[in-house]
């Protein structure tokens, strides 16, 4: 063979050689990249050990600590237990779930319902009759209007009237959370988060009338202006009134005029007829006697 053709071969190959490995080193996958491997920094977590439901108070064994990725710790995470220890849980949390500030209450604002309710606001618990309004459709977090019927101080009549609007719903019977398949829970109480003046209202209305919970739409937060209903528009025309109210609608009632009467005269005397005999001469004469005329002659 040509040794000046060998010569180029040589070259050639000499030249692709460096070109292949120039651009294996600029490649990320390359072997300059391979020769300094990037460290990935982990970080320590706190996740639940167990199932942990709302109202439950974390101990040491609830949960337990891995490394993550620091990309991946969530923002409002916890790395030490000791952060964790005696909260509160207001939301359900699963097993192997990071334990979230958003999921804990403050560390000793109780157990059960007490760390659901706000600063400033009540939980109050109202009995309702399972075929009364919505309390066999009630779920926690659901919104709701309270109706009273009752009678009024005062009045016979009966009358619904509503007490409260777009109230939120804390729990229903023990429940504090919707069931697993989202049905609806049958409860004979439903606890109820309001103000301090609301809570008074519930209390008054629960002792003296009779209430009824009506459900509206959660994203509806528009506050109707209602006059309340009673018994007798409810029924019309064909609702009895009470004694009372009969007399207060006649004093209500305008005065009749009097209507003026014109004398009529006396009527005239009555006629009679008298037969008369002088001799064997029979009369017919006729004689108007007056009414004491006729009293004398009785």
């Amino acid at each position: 063979m040509d040794r000046r053709l060998l010569a180029v071969m040589g070259v050639s190959l000499l030249f692709a050689l460096i070109v292949t490995a120039a651009l294996y080193r600029l490649m990320p996958g390359g072997s300059a990249s391979a020769t300094k491997p990037k460290r990935t920094q982990m970080r320590d977590l706190v996740i639940a050990a167990r199932a942990l439901p709302v109202g439950a108070v974390i101990k040491p064994d609830d949960i337990k600590v891995i490394q993550v990725p620091a990309e991946q710790f969530p923002k409002d995470g916890f790395s030490r237990v000791e952060e964790v220890i005696d909260h509160p849980v207001i939301s359900n949390i699963l097993p192997e779930e990071p334990i979230r500030k958003g999921r804990l209450g403050a560390r000793g604002s109780g157990v059960g319902l007490a760390p659901l309710i706000p600063e400033g606001m009540r939980a109050v618990t109202i009995r309702v009759d399972e075929v009364v309004g919505v309390a066999g459709f009630v779920m926690p977090g659901m919104r709701v209007d309270v109706l009273v019927t009752g009678r009024p101080p005062g009045s016979e009549t009966v009358v619904t009237r509503t007490v409260l609007q777009n109230i939120q719903v804390l729990s229903a019977g023990q429940h504090t959370e919707p069931d697993a398949s989202g049905k609806p829970i049958t409860a004979r109480t439903v606890t109820l988060l309001v103000r301090p003046e609301e809570a008074e209202a519930v209390t008054l209305a629960a002792n003296e009338g009779k209430v009824q919970l009506v459900l509206r739409n959660s994203t509806d937060a528009t506050i109707a202006q209602t006059e309340g209903r009673a018994l007798e528009q409810l029924y019309g025309r064909h609702a009895r009134t009470t004694p009372q109210e009969s007399e207060v609608r006649a004093a209500a009632r305008p005065s009749p005029q009097p209507v003026a009467v014109e004398p009529q005269p006396p009527p005239p005397p009555p006629v009679h007829a008298v037969v008369v005999w002088r001799g064997a001469q029979k009369t017919v004469e006729q004689v108007e006697l007056s009414h004491a005329g006729w009293r004398g002659n009785r």
